[in-house]
């Protein structure tokens, strides 16, 4: 499809992703509403308008679809760590929420075509030094992973049993400017602007860092989202991914590096989860295929940009 012109609608627009996304389409002559839980847009966002909703309820959503041309579906609960503490509610979010939009769909917005974003984590562990494909079997270890694992098959299943114009992003980890504390660059990078600012002690408080993740930046990420409604194949499913691992002890060596001053590591049991993925990195074969999208920003200028942003609000 092309962009230049269309409505699209946006839900989680006021989430980490979303104004980055809103940007985006905005330069390639889209016009963007968003949706979220919050009673107004994220500042900055180019919105040309705004809904107030929550993806548990239908009705809303119905009215939200209605005369758009293309939807993409950010809104959910995104942290791994938090599913283990509300399973239920990160279930009712990402599960019945995207259930929920494609009804709408189905309903008032037969003809749009809808990219829903699901996550990289769903395929679970996999064998250190392989990179992880489409047709790779599913196997979550957190509440998020499976909940993302069912919203996955729910947008398949609208593709092939309503012959909805439905594609699937299978993001996997990205970071960048904008990103919420809870998450491991901005916890990091806040730690350190902290510590440079002398407002904390010298030591960066970590959790397990021997895992090994395929890190992408968020302004890419975005990119992708765009090529996949540009050129992504309807009913299909392609990894958002470098296709290269980074350890997270790589991850935090190059971020202290970047202090102005001497910082310390050491783990803290808080930070563990009761469950982790040592080794997931995805191949983007797909995606370069078919949509001619391959990552651009080293991770250098993301870690940088983050410590950047935390930097300026300490």
């Amino acid at each position: 499809m092309d962009l230049e012109g269309c409505r699209i609608l946006v839900t989680g627009a006021g989430g980490f992703v979303g104004p980055h996304l809103a940007r985006a389409l905005v330069a390639a002559g889209a016009r963007v509403v968003g949706l979220g839980i919050e009673p107004g847009p994220p500042a900055g966002a180019p919105l040309e308008g705004w809904r107030t909703a929550d993806v548990r309820a239908l009705e809303p959503l119905v009215e939200a679809v209605a005369g758009v041309d293309a939807i993409v579906h950010l809104a959910g609960q995104s942290s791994a760590g938090r599913s283990f503490a509300d399973p239920a509610g990160t279930f009712q979010t990402n599960v019945l929420g995207v259930w929920n939009l494609l009804e709408a769909v189905r309903r008032a917005a037969p003809r749009a075509r809808v990219l829903v974003i699901v996550s990289g984590e769903a395929y679970g562990p996999q064998p250190e030094g392989t990179r992880v494909a489409e047709d790779a079997p599913f196997a979550p270890v957190s509440p998020y992973a499976l909940s993302k694992a069912a919203a996955d098959g729910i947008a398949g299943a609208a593709a092939r049993g309503f012959g909805l114009d439905v594609v699937r992003a299978r993001a996997f980890s990205h970071a960048g400017p904008g990103q919420a504390l809870g998450f491991v660059l901005p916890d990091f990078a806040q730690q350190v602007a902290a510590i440079e600012a002398g407002r904390a002690e010298p030591v960066l408080r970590v959790g397990n860092l021997e895992v090994t993740r395929d890190l992408t930046d968020v302004r890419d990420v975005v990119r992708a989202y765009l090529a996949l409604l540009e050129r992504g194949r309807s009913g299909a499913a392609y990894n958002v991914c470098r296709g290269a691992g980074e350890r997270l002890t790589e991850v935090v060596s190059r971020l202290v590096a970047l202090a102005e001053v001497p910082v310390r590591v050491d783990p803290d049991p808080e930070r563990l989860r009761p469950a982790d993925v040592p080794w997931l990195v995805g191949d983007p074969g797909r995606i370069a295929r078919e949509a001619g999208w391959r990552a651009e920003i080293p991770l250098e200028r993301t870690l940088a940009d983050v410590l950047a942003e935390w930097r300026a609000r300490s």
